[in-house]
């Protein structure tokens, strides 16, 4: 998948079904606004994305249009999801939206130790990530440090048992039903202790 244009311009669906131009999003800005919030050098950033720094640089300057391979490996580098690469914190509230999704309908994004379906996936200018995500981890060694990033996070328990790791906390062990809100900016991982994979609702909020 090959984004043909870093500045691709989202649309916001209309409630009589037409669609409204917003403000178009320039990917290169976001990434760059995104490093510098972190005091990271484009070389630091680089190697944390596993990316050439001329290839970041040329992200940055959007001089190159990254494959969604090249993303996924900014995002984690970021230690964010792809779609908070496109959805940067905005003030102006768009009134009488709704998305539907039915199940099985999300958007996948996989990865080593967890698979998330991503839920609204076409609604912009969200104030909420929101994604029923399947724990595939079963040891915190299998992650590459501490996943933590900007805002907010609720996770609810939807099936299975998990351990909730965090920076700060001892574990937590939860399970059908228990949830946990926490600052996203705290170091955190889960792995599911359950012999089938468990899964989570899991929101994240964008800001």
């Amino acid at each position: 998948m090959t984004l043909t244009d870093p500045k691709s311009m989202i649309r916001v669906a209309r409630e009589a079904g037409g669609e409204a131009h917003v403000e178009p999003l320039n990917l290169g800005e976001r990434v760059r606004e995104l490093r510098r919030s972190r005091g990271w050098t484009l070389e630091e950033a680089a190697v944390r994305a596993g990316l050439a720094r001329s290839t970041l640089s040329k992200i940055e300057n959007g001089q190159m249009s990254p494959t969604y391979e090249a993303l996924k490996k900014l995002a984690g580098g970021l230690a964010i999801s792809v779609p908070q690469l496109f959805t940067p914190p905005s003030k102006q509230q768009v009134m009488g939206r709704m998305a539907v999704t039915k199940a099985g309908e999300g958007q996948a994004q996989a990865t080593v130790t967890y698979e998330h379906e991503l839920l609204a996936a076409h609604l912009t200018k969200k104030q909420m990530l929101p994604y029923r995500a399947t724990i595939r981890a079963r040891e915190l060694e299998e992650f590459d440090g501490w996943v933590r990033h900007d805002g907010e996070e609720f996770l609810y328990v939807l099936t299975g048992v998990i351990r909730l790791y965090t920076e700060f906390y001892e574990p937590f062990e939860l399970r059908r039903g228990d949830s946990a809100y926490y600052d996203a900016a705290m170091g955190h991982n889960v792995i599911s202790l359950s012999e089938e994979d468990a899964t989570l609702l899991w929101v994240t909020s964008l800001v």
